[in-house]
């Protein structure tokens, strides 16, 4: 039995989205977060499918009736939140063939409600929409889509804040190392010491912080800004990154990408806006955007990294106003594992 965690520019079938509703902590901004969740079906439906979990299908059909609907695929289930990388199906290949594993989601370590999250993935399955080859698995583990990040090729990035934290398996960094490499068939682990993001309540998700463009690229938050409360954090993270290896000794090509600065003006608190927390789907590239100079420059980053995808800004000021971003927002299946 050989398995293996593919990159997220391997081909896909489908993309997950978990549709807010008003017993979601997005109540008190519902509208706005439903423009955000609508722009993206519109968005994803040209390239590929979505699947849409809602307690409220019929509700959602009618927020989409302007919209192709081919394309999607509709699950009815009850949610807590709505942060499918985290409590999603991760899809592996094992022997070749496409086998979705589902990991146990605690709530980040128990801060938040997650018993009707923790089941979406299996009432997927049980709804019947993927082919009947298309393997299933429960790991009795507590593991989040946001938390792991593959270049396809072997090599896991990830962090110890989040991986080793005892609020998730409470597992030593050799447990854990063993773990990840028979259950994702990975055969190295890249383990980030540091960095973090004020507001983040993933304790450091490896998917807020740095992230793979191909096999020798890792884009990377950066702040120059030394009174910044995460500066001296992601200072010691680029320094890591820096130290980071390929599988033939040579070091990592490295892509800074500027954090914004932004600040949620009734707190006054820093919001974990970040531009690693991009989406890559069959053709495009999906980059959050947040209404600042920083937008147009990392685009531009963005099209020289993936020239022959499309690159295409999405509006997340109201996602970041509970801590997350866009990738956080999605997950991607193999292609294969949907009809």
């Amino acid at each position: 039995m050989k398995r293996r965690l593919p990159a997220e520019w391997e081909q896909q079938s489908a993309i997950q989205l978990t549709w807010p509703h008003a017993n979601t902590d997005w109540t008190y901004i519902l509208k706005d977060i439903e423009l955000v969740y609508i722009r993206l079906v519109e968005v994803i439906t040209q390239y590929q499918k979505v699947v849409i979990v809602s307690p409220e299908i019929k509700y959602v059909k009618t927020l989409l009736k302007n919209h192709n609907q081919s394309n999607i695929i509709w699950v009815e289930a009850n949610s807590d939140d709505t942060w499918a990388r985290d409590h999603g199906g991760i899809s592996i290949f094992e022997d070749g063939k496409p086998l979705v594993l589902d990991f146990e989601f605690n709530g980040w370590g128990n801060k938040y409600s997650h018993a009707n999250d923790n089941l979406i993935t299996q009432k997927i399955f049980s709804a019947k929409v993927t082919p009947n080859s298309i393997g299933f698995k429960k790991v009795n583990y507590i593991l989040e889509g946001g938390g792991i990040e593959s270049d396809g090729k072997g090599t896991l990035l990830t962090t110890e804040s989040c991986l080793l934290n005892n609020n998730r398996n409470n597992v030593t960094k050799e447990q854990a190392e063993i773990l990840l490499k028979t259950q994702l068939g990975v055969d190295r682990v890249l383990w980030l010491q540091h960095g973090h993001l004020s507001g983040d309540d993933t304790d450091g998700h490896i998917d807020t912080l740095a992230r793979f463009t191909d096999e020798s690229t890792i884009v990377y938050v950066k702040n120059e800004n030394i009174n910044h409360p995460d500066f001296k954090a992601l200072q010691l993270m680029e320094a890591e990154l820096q130290r980071f290896r390929k599988k033939d000794g040579s070091s990592y090509t490295l892509v800074p990408l500027m954090q914004p600065t932004i600040q949620e003006p009734e707190k006054s608190a820093f919001l974990p806006a970040t531009y690693a927390n991009f989406l890559i789907i069959n053709g495009a590239i999906l980059v959050p955007t947040y209404h600042v100079k920083e937008d147009a420059f990392v685009l531009n980053i963005f099209r020289r990294l993936f020239p022959s995808r499309d690159i295409i800004g999405i509006d997340c000021r109201a996602v970041i106003k509970q801590n997350g971003s866009l990738h956080c927002l999605t997950m991607n299946y193999l292609r294969g594992v949907f009809k």
